[in-house]
C-alpha cells in the first residue's frame, strides 16, 4: 500500500525513527499539517535520539511538510499549551533547529557574498591589466587563471 494512503495518526505512537520520518509522506489534509508537525516533534522527543539523528529526521520531515509563518505560529501556540516537561523539550527542539537554520543561511550568504566580491575584484584587476596593454596570456600567468577564464571575465 502506498504511504499516501496510510493514515499518519496510526503511526505516532510507535517508537521507530523511520516511522517518524515517514509521517511526512502519509495521508494528511492541509488542515492537519500543524497537528502532524506537533505530533512528529513529540515523537522525536519521545524517541530520545542524539542531535544528529534528530536533525536528519527533522530536515527530512520539513522537506515535505512546509508550514506557513502563520501555521508555525499556531504550532508554537499549541506547543506552549502542552504538558510542561514535554513542552520544554519540544520548544527546545524547535528553537535549536531554527537557530541552526538561520546560522547556516547566514554562513551561506556570507560565503556567496565573498565569492561574488572576489570574482568582481578579479574582473576589475584583469580589466585594468588589459587596459594597460597586457595580453590574455600574460594576465593568465600573473593571476593564475587559464587564458579562457581571463577572456571570459574580460567579455562580461
Amino acid at each position: 500500500m502506498a504511504l499516501r494512503k496510510k493514515q499518519w495518526r496510526e503511526y505516532i505512537r510507535q517508537d521507530n525513527p523511520v516511522a517518524a520520518a515517514l509521517l511526512s509522506q502519509m495521508g494528511y489534509t492541509e488542515r492537519e499539517k500543524v497537528e502532524l508537525k506537533k505530533e512528529f516533534l513529540r515523537m522525536l522527543v519521545r524517541l530520545e535520539l542524539d542531535e544528529a539523528r534528530q536533525r536528519l529526521l527533522l530536515g527530512f520531515f520539513e522537506t515535505y511538510v512546509k508550514l506557513t509563518e502563520e501555521e508555525e505560529q499556531q504550532l508554537q501556540s499549541e506547543v506552549k499549551a502542552m504538558e510542561t516537561k514535554e513542552r520544554e523539550k519540544v520548544l527546545e527542539l524547535i528553537i535549536s533547529y531554527e537557530q541552526k537554520g538561520k546560522k547556516e543561511g547566514l554562513e551561506e550568504g556570507v560565503k556567496r557574498g565573498l565569492e561574488q566580491g572576489m570574482k568582481q575584484g578579479m574582473k576589475r584587476l584583469i580589466q585594468t591589466m588589459a587596459q594597460k596593454g597586457m595580453t590574455a596570456a600574460e594576465i593568465a600567468r600573473l593571476v593564475d587563471l587559464s587564458e579562457e577564464e581571463v577572456r571570459s571575465l574580460l567579455s562580461e
